[in-house]
């Protein structure tokens, strides 16, 4: 990169610092760096605590637990153990299409199931209450494969005894109960929620699987999906790929999963992990105990498409190393045709990125398949190794930050006046209001799938879309005015 521009990034950097109180500023300085090439981290810190007083867009451990890891279980009921107002701002934000069900006979994912904490729940306990619940939900809705409680804080707080009545009742039921202790204040992010989700998945499902059926018949070419929560259909267009090479995909963890494809998982010859830091816990547990091996892989955009299928078919035998070079050429002439078409409209055009999981790396390469290059990028609740996977995807000179403030989001990009912002709801309606274009990187603004090649075609509109709006010429952004 050129190094006046660099300079330009790093000076940006020591303004926005500027503006915190020294103690403040001394402690934002570990978390926004502008990346040198070679740096093995990017050059800043994770996993901590926010500064209180600093608008963070983190979510908390009840939203990575339940919105993200057991929520889209289909065939199980979810229980937001606690006050309405968790499960009601968690209700169906997620977009985690599901293939078959009934909702409310078979499918449970968009309900919203809650124990309604009130005063007196604060002052006697919940614990008789969440009792009754779990008996109404077998009344109600008898068909379902289990349950899950998603304790809020005051659970926590009050110390009612979740795992108590879970295992009172599946004596009772004779089905998972499975309580998870999620409460929002534990950890600093939701990050912490999607571990504890993994370990309760982990005990109450994985390791109680029961032998498999007569009728199983085991492949060499049996695997899992884990870490897609089928935002749009994305596992779908997945799965699609993975089996037109000649996999069988035995289970998909969690979008448009079941009991049933969780209780495959010691049955998997390979774990396919999409969303590494939200399923790497049981990926990890399930090859230390069962000898299950994992791979991370990418499915935006062709080129990390066409390295992750080469990838994964390396690990087994030339019949599926061949399927995956058939399916790369079977689509060859489709990613022509979107190149073709979209990439005059979007090269050379800039995009600031910020948000969880695994995005803010691999949808980087997407991007640049398109031509367009990706100046600034940071995660609302990575560790280490998430920003150590990241240096992979980002060049010399991009601004990384983590746990961003709105504050510093905002100077970002009246600053760098990026062509697109990609990150969360909260941060959307504040930055077209900018005039800058948004894309919602959480659940696809409504759209996708954006996974496998068919995604492809998806995203490359969608960033059309936004980008080359007429509207933005017709709004005059804050610094316009000035």
């Amino acid at each position: 990169m050129d190094a006046e521009l660099k300079a330009a990034r790093k000076q940006l950097v020591a303004d926005v610092l500027s503006e915190y109180p020294e103690k403040t500023a001394k402690k934002r300085a570990k978390h926004i760096n502008v990346y040198d090439e070679g740096n093995s981290d990017c050059g800043v810190k994770s996993n901590i605590k926010s500064i209180p007083g600093v608008m963070t867009v983190r979510g908390c451990a009840y939203a990575g637990a339940k919105g993200v890891v057991w929520g889209p279980i289909k065939d199980m009921v979810h229980i937001s153990h606690g006050p309405v107002g968790c499960g009601q701002y968690s209700w169906a934000q997620r977009r985690n299409y599901v293939s078959d069900g009934v909702t409310g006979v078979t499918s449970w994912v968009t309900m919203q199931v809650t124990s309604d904490f009130q005063e007196k729940d604060i002052v006697f306990g919940g614990d008789k209450k969440l009792v009754k619940v779990i008996n109404e939900i077998e009344s109600l809705f008898p068909l379902n494969k289990g349950i899950s409680i998603m304790s809020e804080c005051p659970v926590g707080l009050i110390g009612d005894d979740i795992e108590a009545v879970s295992k009172k009742v599946t004596k009772e039921i004779g089905k998972v109960i499975a309580p998870v202790r999620c409460e929002g204040f534990r950890g600093v992010s939701q990050s912490l929620g999607h571990h504890i989700a993994n370990d309760v998945m982990r005990d109450y499902i994985v390791d109680r699987a029961p032998p498999a059926p007569e009728a199983w018949v085991s492949t060499p070419y049996d695997v899992l999906i884990v870490g897609d929560y089928n935002i749009g259909g994305d596992a779908w267009s997945s799965r699609i790929l993975l089996e037109e090479m000649g996999l069988r995909v035995i289970g998909q963890w969690s979008g448009d999963g079941s009991v049933g494809e969780i209780e495959n998982g010691p049955r998997a010859k390979l774990n396919l992990i999409h969303c590494y830091r939200s399923m790497n816990y049981i990926c990890r547990h399930m090859e230390e105990k069962y000898g299950i091996p994992w791979i991370e892989y990418n499915f935006f955009g062709p080129s990390q498409i066409a390295k992750s299928l080469r990838a994964i078919a390396a690990l087994f035998d030339e019949k599926i190393q061949d399927g995956a070079e058939r399916v790369i050429a079977k689509y060859q002439s489709l990613v022509e045709g979107i190149l073709a078409k979209y990439k005059p409209r979007l090269a050379g055009k800039k995009i600031m990125l910020y948000v969880g999981g695994l995005r803010p790396r691999h949808v980087s390469d997407a991007y640049g398949d398109l031509g367009m290059e990706v100046t600034a990028t940071g995660y609302e609740f990575a560790h280490s190794d998430d920003y150590q996977r990241t240096t992979e995807y980002i060049k010399d000179g991009t601004l990384v930050y983590d746990d961003a403030s709105e504050f510093e989001l905002e100077h970002f990009v009246k600053t760098l006046r990026p062509d697109l912002v990609g990150s969360g709801i909260k941060e959307k309606y504040g930055t077209q209001k900018m005039g800058v274009p948004f894309r919602q990187m959480h659940s696809w603004d409504y759209s996708g799938p954006y996974h496998g090649y068919d995604g492809f075609a998806i995203f490359a509109r969608d960033m059309d879309l936004a980008v080359n709006n007429p509207v933005w010429k017709m709004h005059k952004a804050p610094w316009g005015e000035e």
